[in-house]
């Protein structure tokens, strides 16, 4: 899905505040404590809680396998200040033959309500569109979730339902909203133009 560009672990999309980068062996710490919140996690399909010492390790080692193989993007959302201490993390995978890929993301909780998850992902879908041939991205939320409803609503996607969706970690299956995105939809942060990316 994704192109030989991004499957280098030294790129980064850049946006205003933030970095985006492949997250490191180093972020386990990092991402264990964010994650590791109830309230991360148990809005989620696939983050157990609680969330155990090894889980950030194998999480880290999953989907670095991921980026390299091209099948999707997992970046970790930093302050361009502290470009070592991720805060959430934003992903596109599971790109099916339609031409769809899935939408994901989580947020530490000291860094709600200001926008970091909107900008991280507005770029990544700008890339998406840009260098990809995805005709559409998929998402889904919690409707108690209303962060992450407004997440979506702000990003340019669309309802198209409510159903039941596999939740592993939550044991078995959750009700969500369900969200699409088309090509030429979005509500990109920077227009016509592609976002910025860093490769050597």
């Amino acid at each position: 899905m994704f192109p030989e560009i991004t499957r280098d672990d030294v790129f980064r999309l850049e946006t205003e505040r933030l970095w985006l980068r492949w997250p490191r062996a180093a972020d386990a710490d990092e991402i264990r404590q964010h994650v590791g919140d109830p309230d991360v996690a148990l809005m989620t399909a696939s983050i157990p809680h609680p969330y155990a010492p090894h889980d950030a390790d194998a999480f880290i080692a999953s989907v670095r396998e991921e980026n390299g193989a091209g099948g999707g993007l997992h970046l970790v959302i930093t302050p361009k200040n502290r470009p070592n201490e991720p805060i959430g993390l934003v992903s596109l995978h599971g790109a099916d033959r339609r031409g769809a890929a899935t939408f994901g993301f989580w947020l530490g909780k000291p860094y709600w309500g200001q926008g970091y998850t909107t900008e991280a992902a507005r770029a990544l879908i700008d890339l998406a569109f840009g260098i990809t041939s995805l005709d559409r991205i998929v998402s889904s939320a919690r409707p108690d979730n209303r962060s992450s409803l407004h997440v979506h609503e702000k990003l340019g996607f669309h309802r198209t339902g409510r159903g039941m969706r596999p939740a592993p970690a939550r044991g078995g299956e959750m009700e969500v909203e369900l969200f699409e995105l088309k090509r030429g939809e979005a509500h990109t942060l920077f227009g016509a133009r592609r976002p910025r990316f860093f490769s050597p």
